[in-house]
């Protein structure tokens, strides 16, 4: 199903052919005065300087080919030669009645590609913090709006399991509990199915651990060496590594679940350390890299750059990998074993150099195929209301479970405060609204940009907020269910005209549906979806205010009332959809 702007702007191209012009000219765009009319067309201007005319007699021409239109209701010719146009409600109400019934709302998908996500990020061994909302949600978001769109996607939390923070907590821990078996290199025996630890202990030997390293050159190389005998097999290590793993990801899990976050693959640096040494050969047989000061490198400087480009370091000196080499191994490995069409990645926006490096060098090496896009999403930070990273009351980086059951709580309060209901209601809708008011009050920003968290906004039922969305959804449903207990059938229900002028606006709301979702997923940009329905939600209330729905007297009128608002409820569900939450039945 075309967009309507589309139809609309080869409305006015044909104009333009009619009069002898270019048609190219007839694109039609939003009005930026909607005091003065719905759309406007500027090609009249564009022309003018080339055929030696004013532009208004260019205008004054196409506006009399549109005078027996269908799809306007009127059209005009503004000095110095633009031309105004307001959309036949006849017209609007037919597009809007058929994009009800079309699947996806008229949304037409592209080529379906296989796309690789990697989101979420963590290092196993360290507690969830507030860093690690952003990337979790955006990246969830991202992945929703691909599959939409129709592609097959997979997405990886890429954890960072593999390095020397498994030796910290390795050697703390050997100094801790000597005995344990893992550390006696001539144990033959089982190990012992019940890790040695808690999550809440690997989460105070961690810091602690790297504190010790700073302070202490023998305790920082103890630990690169118990790192050393992991990365190279020995047994026990490799048992109490698993251990480490498994206790993380286990709570790692439970915390995304609950933030409605989910993972295709669960693979961390540790899955492709064996397949470097290949690559690394692959790389210096193939004439890529060469040595630096002793480093291994990849130049990836080309002649365009205006601006400084270093080579990608493949190995330091010593002969040791860097992150370079694990993302570049794992590109490899998603190559062989999946072989996506794309390519994305979301990190914190500092690090947009640093994959700018690695993709050239996946693409100069031809680890992907020339044609294969690979996309970083760079994210900006979340922060207090100081302008800083937020932060606890006592200054230390706040828990991201700790943040949820702040959100969670603040909700609930707001709940009892207005709304009558038990208890138990109370909390589990608390939940689903908690969870709105953290996603969309992040996601609303754009994502590459800081922004300001605050509670009270985030979690208010008023303004442009996840709660104040989920409560027009359920200001919908709640009509619905009042028209269906009188006996309504809403399927039954056409959209058939336009009434008022507030049902017009909400009908033009609906149309920018198609163009949206394709923008949010052409610009990974999650926040367009924010965007487009928050103005819907306005439209839908404005609409809602200033017309008698279930006590319409006409039956024609009424059914096609109830039509246009379940169409909105169906397109604002589909979008917190894509954004990772749903509606409660009622708030």
């Amino acid at each position: 199903m075309k967009k309507l702007l589309e139809l609309i702007s080869e409305e006015v191209s044909i104009a333009f052919e009619k009069s002898g012009y270019d048609k190219s000219a007839g694109k039609v765009n939003v009005s930026n005065r909607p005091d003065l009319c719905e759309y406007q067309c500027n090609g009249a201007m564009a022309l003018a300087k080339a055929l030696k005319t004013a532009p208004i007699n260019i205008a004054n021409t196409v506006v009399e080919n549109l005078k027996d239109s269908k799809v306007f209701s009127e059209v005009s010719a503004v000095m110095p030669g633009f031309i105004n146009l307001n959309i036949n409600p006849d017209f609007l109400a037919d597009y809007v009645s058929k994009m009800a019934s079309e699947e996806k709302f008229g949304l037409e998908t592209p080529k379906k590609l296989k796309i690789m996500l990697d989101y979420g990020g963590p290092n196993v061994a360290k507690a969830l913090h507030v860093g690690h909302l952003r990337s979790g949600v955006i990246g969830d978001a991202i992945n929703r709006i691909c599959k939409y769109m129709g592609h097959e996607t997979i997405s990886d939390i890429h954890m960072g399991d593999w390095g020397t923070p498994m030796g910290l907590i390795m050697h703390e821990l050997s100094l801790r509990k000597p005995d344990l078996p893992y550390f006696d290199e001539s144990f033959t025996g089982e190990y012992p199915v019940e890790p040695p630890f808690t999550v809440a202990d690997l989460e105070e030997i961690y810091p602690t651990a790297s504190k010790k390293s700073k302070e202490d050159e023998e305790y920082k190389a103890k630990a690169l060496e118990k790192t050393y005998k992991l990365q190279t097999g020995v047994r026990g290590y490799r048992a109490l590594w698993n251990h480490i793993i498994n206790v993380s990801v286990n709570d790692m899990r439970r915390i995304y679940d609950n933030l409605g976050v989910h993972f295709d693959l669960w693979n961390g640096e540790s899955s492709v350390h064996e397949l470097i040494p290949d690559m690394v050969k692959y790389m210096k047989e193939g004439g890529y890299a060469y040595l630096s000061e002793g480093a291994l490198v990849v130049d990836v400087k080309e002649e365009t750059d205006t601006k400084e480009m270093p080579p990608c370091i493949i190995l330091k000196s010593d002969g040791a990998s860097l992150y370079n080499t694990t993302d570049l191994a794992t590109i490899m490995d998603r190559k062989q074993k999946y072989n996506p069409d794309r390519y994305i990645y979301l990190t914190d926006k500092r690090q947009d150099l640093y994959f700018e490096q690695v993709f050239r060098c996946a693409h100069k090496t031809k680890l992907v195929s020339e044609d294969t896009n690979l996309a970083h999403v760079g994210f900006g930070t979340m922060n207090g209301k100081d302008g800083k990273p937020f932060k606890t009351r006592d200054g230390g980086v706040m828990r991201l479970e700790s943040l949820m059951n702040d959100v969670n709580e603040a909700t609930l309060k707001k709940i009892k405060e207005n709304r009558e209901m038990s208890d138990e209601d109370a909390l589990r809708i608390s939940k689903i609204v908690g969870l709105a008011a953290l996603k969309y009050g992040d996601l609303s920003n754009v994502p590459a940009k800081d922004y300001i968290f605050d509670m009270d906004r985030f979690t208010s039922f008023e303004g442009n907020s996840g709660p104040y969305i989920l409560y027009t959804i359920v200001r919908i449903k709640s009509i619905l269910e009042k028209f269906a207990n009188e006996g309504g059938k809403i399927d039954a229900c056409k959209i058939s005209g336009v009434d008022n002028a507030s049902e017009k606006e909400l009908m033009k709301e609906l149309t920018f549906f198609s163009q949206t979702v394709e923008a949010a997923y052409e610009e990974l940009a999650p926040s367009k979806i924010c965007a487009f329905i928050y103005d819907l939600a306005n439209a839908l209330n404005s609409f809602y205010h200033e017309t008698k729905i279930l006590t319409e007297e006409d039956v024609n009128k009424k059914n096609s009332y109830i039509a246009l608002i379940n169409l909105t409820k169906q397109v604002l569900e589909t979008c917190i959809d894509m954004l990772g939450f749903s509606a409660p039945e009622r708030m």
